[in-house]
């Protein structure tokens, strides 16, 4: 029997930031403070769900031996008690160094999904090349997938990139004798040489995702990744430990705007069989200590009964399960109940904006509002904690938009909103629109759902980022919808997290006090109050807000 050979592969993952939101983060994000005394932008550490299956599945597969390591530069950021760098390529040098010292590596394979860390990416790119010349160069995901001339055109130390899903095209290249030929002939595979020449690549689809294994979590260190998952910026939402991520679909038939996922996965909704995301949850759970198991399906709700079946598995099994995109058209009271009735204490709705007009036709997200009322309501009933998602700033929408969607938030009940800056991904419909009409602000491609980039005849960027903030403030504090009704303790759930996301947020000291007067809590609410006198009398950024809503503390 033949002797197996070893193939070596570093997966990297670069920051979901850039260097200069992570270094100086503005007044209005969330903020991390370090033991150097600064405070730096925050990152969010979900596990990469592509990297664990793609590990997962070549380890399988392949007919050669497959040692496979992950550097994730969001974990590894958040790690650092301080950050002794002048730039992001400093510390990717140092950290690359510190693992090439021990280990050489046959591929460097790099994952982007976000227009954000497409700067990251083009470093990483050219310092893999420069200390590591022996192996092979590669990315993929929505990036890659999608921006590959200019990757070509800006990084020399590129080998290669794959378009779309990548564990069929992976694993011929980790078999491949002659690799520089495979890639070269290969649909799914961009050269440096087919980029020049015009080529089109082709999406290499598993239609049966059964056929992918286990991911491969050893991979990651669960409690690195328990830090800043991105579930922890909902105010329900409190528990960090052992979360662990599950994609048990692939696929979305919906043509939002602002998406970009199709350009991977493809519209056509695929699934893992029932019986399978079933023995995923439990090995979770038993083998790997699972605590909390996220879902992040584009679409888990595309098969309703299937959907539903999940739900009440969680609940026969005692599993803590949170659902991360649920659509909301498909939340009818039998699944409520069936989410509450397994343990679902808090849900994310993909709301988008607050204006008819801007869902229907800017948007072209088939919801309405008169259903996101419905769902609410059953929410409070059943105990269910609810935050909204809101989108602002996509070309086409105007300033009285804008202004519909503050007056008709207020009247959903949900019980906190997260306001986003539209960011026009790459390979979105979003995306084509501002760039053919000249909309993103500066023509960068560093932007982010906390920045605004997007400029039209109807609004500056500016407008929109600075509406944002209103907008959270008033809908989350000023009109709190749980103050409203009373339910103060509900509400200290949104005041309290903001206090912890920014240690200077004054709104959020003001208004938890009032919540722990009229709970009868006084002592609490007066040293709260009195935190928030300080910040008021101190800045004149938190000052200007409360003049603006008529606030004094």
């Amino acid at each position: 029997m033949a002797q197996r050979e070893t193939c070596n592969i570093l997966f990297i993952v670069p920051p979901h930031i850039t260097y200069n939101s992570y270094s100086s983060p503005k007044k209005n994000i969330r903020q991390i403070p370090k033991k150097d005394g600064k405070l730096y932008g925050h990152l969010i550490s979900d596990m990469p769900l592509g990297i664990l299956s793609l590990s997962a599945y070549i380890k399988k597969y392949s007919s050669n031996n497959i040692v496979s390591q992950l550097i994730d530069f969001n974990v590894e950021l958040n790690e650092l008690e301080t950050f002794d760098y002048d730039n992001f390529v400093g510390f990717y040098k140092h950290e690359l160094e510190k693992t090439l010292q021990q280990f050489s590596f046959d591929i460097i394979g790099i994952s982007s999904l976000f227009t954000s860390s497409y700067q990251n990416l083009l470093d990483l790119i050219d310092l893999s090349h420069e200390l590591c010349p022996q192996a092979l160069i590669i990315a993929g995901g929505s990036i890659p997938s999608i921006m590959q001339k200019e990757i070509f055109e800006k990084s020399p130390g590129m080998d290669a990139l794959c378009y779309g899903e990548g564990e069929k095209p992976l694993l011929g290249l980790v078999d491949a004798k002659d690799k520089k030929t495979f890639l070269e002939n290969h649909p799914s595979w961009v050269t440096r040489i087919k980029s020049q020449n015009g080529f089109s690549p082709a999406n290499e689809f598993i239609v049966d995702l059964d056929e992918i294994p286990f991911n491969d979590y050893d991979l990651c260190d669960s409690e690195k990744y328990a830090k800043y998952p991105a579930v922890t910026a909902y105010a329900g939402v409190q528990d960090r430990q052992a979360n662990y991520y599950v994609m048990s679909s692939r696929g979305c038939p919906f043509k939002c705007i602002f998406c970009a996922a199709h350009k991977v996965h493809g519209r056509d909704v695929r699934f893992h069989s029932l019986q399978r995301v079933k023995d995923d949850l439990i090995r979770l759970r038993d083998k790997h200590g699972a605590t909390i198991i996220v879902f992040q399906d584009d679409h888990l709700m595309a098969d309703r009964k299937r959907a539903l079946e999940i739900v009440k598995f969680v609940d026969k099994e005692g599993i803590n399960a949170f659902f991360q995109n649920l659509a909301l058209y498909a939340l009818n009271r039998e699944m409520l109940e069936a989410l509450a009735k397994a343990g679902t204490t808090h849900l994310n709705l993909s709301i988008e904006s607050g204006s008819e007009r801007v869902l229907k036709k800017i948007m072209l997200k088939p919801l309405k509002l008169s259903i996101v009322k419905q769902v609410t309501d059953n929410c409070r009933e059943l105990g269910i904690y609810t935050a909204g998602s809101i989108l602002i700033g996509l070309p086409g929408e105007t300033k009285e938009d804008i202004m519909e969607a503050r007056r008709v938030l207020k009247t959903l009940g949900v019980n906190w909103y997260v306001i986003f800056c539209a960011s026009p991904l790459i390979g979105s419909e979003m995306h084509e629109i501002c760039t053919e009409n000249n909309y993103l602000k500066d023509n960068s491609l560093s932007g982010d759902y906390s920045n605004a980039m997007v400029e039209t005849e109807d609004f500056s960027a500016d407008y929109i980022q600075e509406m944002a903030y209103i907008m959270n403030l008033e809908l989350n504090f000023v009109e709190n919808s749980d103050c409203q009704i009373g339910e103060y303790k509900l509400a200290l759930k949104g005041f309290e997290s903001a206090i912890r996301a920014k240690s200077d947020h004054a709104f959020g000291f003001h208004f938890a006090a009032n919540c722990y007067r009229n709970l009868g809590d006084h002592e609490k609410a007066d040293s709260y109050q009195k935190k928030a006198q300080h910040i008021y009398k101190t800045s004149e950024y938190w000052r200007n807000y409360f003049e603006m809503f008529n606030i004094k503390p």
